[in-house]
């Protein structure tokens, strides 16, 4: 089986995120994309942050019935930070059999450094770069530098000697934030086509348990 994993905060989700998990499962012929909310995003930690379960039920909301979508409440029963390399962790030792592909953009990419141990995740599955094929040289000095075992194989594709790769990876670019949404939220302005329509649809419902984090709105 071939599984891809796409962690956010997820806050809110929005369509940019769906999308993305969408065009990776279908360039690749995965079998699932799961799409994983971080319980307690490191990087993250400011007081608009919805709580856990909210925001994977926006997940499960966002996905709906579409094929070959996921949402894995893995993080959830983890205390303390959610760190990418503990995620994957769980994933392998859950099933070993699996082959695994991690899905970030570009510039999280190259961001790695800055994680724990995130030098250290092409070992642990697969990476699937999107969007930025405009960064491709970018990309290509970051991975030579810090992988140079890693053997481009082609156009957008090194191969490591254990087996995993990284992948740059074109797919259309929805350039939307989370902290545009919540504005929008905030000011009532429309966020259809931003947001799923059972996401736009749960903000209304828990409205006044989203104000709490959001801010009070006008």
């Amino acid at each position: 089986m071939k599984i891809g994993i796409l962690g956010g905060s997820f806050n809110p989700i929005h369509t940019g995120h769906v999308r993305m998990a969408v065009e990776v499962c279908e360039q690749l012929e995965l079998d699932r994309v799961d799409l994983v909310p971080a319980k307690e995003p490191p990087h993250k930690n400011g007081a608009d942050m919805l709580p856990f379960k909210l925001r994977l039920d926006m997940v499960d909301r966002a996905i709906g019935d579409i094929p070959g979508l996921g949402a894995n409440p893995i993080e959830g029963r983890r205390s303390g930070p959610s760190f990418t390399c503990d995620t994957l962790t769980c994933y392998r030792s859950e099933q070993p059999e699996t082959e695994f592909h991690f899905i970030l953009g570009a510039s999280t990419f190259l961001e790695l450094p800055d994680w724990r141990r995130g030098l250290d995740i092409p070992n642990m599955a697969s990476l699937v770069v999107v969007n930025r094929w405009e960064a491709a040289g970018e990309v290509t000095g970051f991975i030579n530098t810090h992988w140079p075992n890693a053997v481009q194989e082609e156009l957008g594709l090194w191969q490591f000697p254990e087996g995993h790769s990284i992948r740059l990876l074109g797919i259309p670019r929805l350039d939307i934030k989370g902290g545009h949404l919540r504005r929008c939220w905030l000011e009532r302005r429309c966020l259809s086509l931003l947001v799923p329509p059972g996401v736009e649809a749960l903000l209304e419902e828990r409205a006044d348990e989203i104000e709490q984090y959001w801010g009070i709105r006008s």
